[in-house]
């Protein structure tokens, strides 16, 4: 039962839709256990009709405006009688669970924390930089911006467990720092550990375990109690609060190093939708690909929120074998790819992420937890970990330097520019790490970039709720059933000379696996056995 979005009443739509639809988890919970009480998310079609939907049945516990959203609880028999109200989305209020402290086999000796930054490249731009040309990095279209430095990296949001303060690797760059946990057992600062060890990779600035953007500003979200776990009404509150003060502290990117404990279609999550919000207002969303892969040539569902969304940048992670030359790079044997439930090949990209060495709170979770893997220094405790948790913000701080060199680029040419400078890896002969390895150079030089969301804007239009756009998931649905190739022509214009690292990204960049076998009109999604 792995799908999560089910009509309630067949043939319910999207946004657009007058039914109303509930979960299937829900939907097995009010007839399973309809005295027991749930967690919901209900949207409506404002957050104040949402409100008052869950307030007849259930009782409130936050709004979520930027999702059109309430949270709160309700008896799971009450949810036909939520349901039965017209115009609702009404899904679970899923635990959140991170991406990163991968227990691999065996230990390499050499972490990568000492060779990513010259795999990626973003050692050529910290003013004494080494040049990596020596270690066989290169790209084929010859654009390179090394030898600049970046100076005025915009701010990076992370949604996380929050950042340990005081450490050297930020000095006076952490702008906030906000608690949005509403989980019991959250300790001031980073109790887990996990964001200070995510911020790190993206903006540290200590001189041995320097971050891909070190001079980007940093805002913490902590969303996360001391055991890693979040809600994620939390997390789209992280979202709401980002969305209200980018402007106030420059926030151009935005690192979700986890993702939602239950798999589901983008057109329905909450969460999706909340990061989508963030995107269509400029900010760039970096989300790691997940850990449940099971090898290269063997795609997993790809149905994780947020890394599930076909606007944001979804990371895989690769292991660079103790070489920062592209000949010896190959995925990680965990790294999450495959097709979303609506079709769309995830990763976009990826980024080194085994043995990766960071800044960790010394008396943290994970650092209690993991002791053979921590060092200490004069400069604080550091850990050694792998993951995808850690490849995406190494991939957030690139993003970041590239606004920095390139200020007016709007996140689809961020996710342009970053795929059409991924370096091919020989070892990679498959989608399994999106286009190849991010790197920083070749990304920078990109004047003009292509737009591969370029067919999904075509399904944006004006928010009915308020200002901005939302994407119009109706629209869509109706020009995906009637055409398998309708995104063929975001691949078409733009791409010329990019060197993939599979055959043609454009035959991999949407599948129709997701409709092949199902009636819409009177199949619900919950006779649908994913696996087959």
């Amino acid at each position: 039962m792995l799908a999560l979005a089910v009509p309630f009443s067949a043939g319910a739509a999207g946004n657009s839709a007058a039914r109303s639809y509930l979960a299937p988890s829900l939907v097995r919970a009010a007839s399973r256990t309809p005295d027991s009480s749930v967690q919901v998310i209900v949207q409506g079609s404002s957050t104040s009709a949402a409100r008052e939907a869950l307030d007849q049945v259930g009782s409130v516990g936050q709004r979520l405006g930027v999702v059109d959203a309430a949270a709160g609880t309700i008896k799971a028999g009450d949810l036909t009688q939520l349901a039965a109200q017209p115009g609702l989305v009404i899904t679970p209020d899923n635990p959140v669970v991170l991406d990163a402290g991968h227990q691999d086999q065996a230990d390499t000796g050499l972490g990568s924390g000492e060779l990513w930054p010259h795999a990626v490249g973003v050692d050529q731009f910290w003013g004494q930089s080494t040049s990596t040309h020596g270690h066989g990095r290169g790209h084929g279209n010859g654009n390179s911006a090394g030898g600049q430095t970046i100076d005025d990296a915009p701010t990076i949001a992370f949604v996380d467990s929050g950042i340990e303060p005081g450490r050297k690797d930020f000095g006076d760059r952490i702008l906030a720092s906000v608690d949005l946990t509403s989980l019991p057992g959250n300790s001031p600062g980073d109790g887990y550990g996990h964001g200070t060890l995510v911020a790190g990779l993206a903006a540290g600035s200590a001189p041995r375990y320097t971050g891909a953007a070190p001079s980007a500003g940093i805002v913490s979200l902590d969303v996360m109690d001391d055991q890693g776990m979040a809600r994620t009404s939390d997390v789209i509150a992280a979202a709401q609060w980002i969305l209200a003060h980018h402007d106030e502290y420059d926030i151009r990117v935005a690192n979700f190093s986890l993702h939602s404990a239950t798999p589901s279609s983008f057109r329905w999550d909450p969460l999706d939708k909340a990061v989508e919000k963030l995107w269509f207002s400029g900010i760039t969303v970096v989300a790691s690909a997940g850990n449940e892969g099971q090898s290269e040539t063997r795609p997993v569902r790809m149905g994780f929120a947020p890394a599930n969304d076909p606007f944001v940048v979804t990371v895989g992670a690769l292991d660079l074998h103790n070489s920062a030359g592209t000949e010896q790079t190959n995925l990680a044997p965990w790294s999450a790819w495959g097709y979303t439930y609506d079709g769309f090949a995830k990763p976009e990209l990826s980024a080194p992420g085994r043995n990766i060495t960071g800044p960790i709170p010394s008396g943290s979770t994970l650092a209690t937890d993991r002791k053979s893997k921590v060092v200490d220094t004069t400069n604080g405790t550091y850990i050694t970990l792998s993951g995808t948790s850690l490849s995406a913000p190494i991939v957030s701080g690139i993003a970041a330097d590239d606004l920095g060199l390139n200020p007016n680029l709007t996140p689809d040419q961020i996710k342009g520019a970053l795929m059409l400078g991924a370096l091919p890896l020989p070892k990679v002969r498959s989608a399994a790490a999106g286009v190849g390895e991010v790197y920083l150079p070749a990304a920078a030089g990109i004047g003009a970039p292509p737009n591969p969301n370029r067919a999904l804007d075509n399904f944006l239009v004006p928010d009915p709720a308020g200002p901005g756009v939302v994407f119009d998931d109706a629209s869509w649905r109706d020009a995906a059933k009637a055409s398998t190739v309708w995104n063929a022509a975001s691949w078409s214009d733009g791409w010329n000379g990019a060197l993939w690292s599979v055959t043609s990204w454009a035959n991999v960049s949407w599948s129709d696996v997701s409709w092949s076998d199902v009636s819409w009109s009177d199949v619900s999604w919950s006779d649908v056995s994913w696996e087959d």
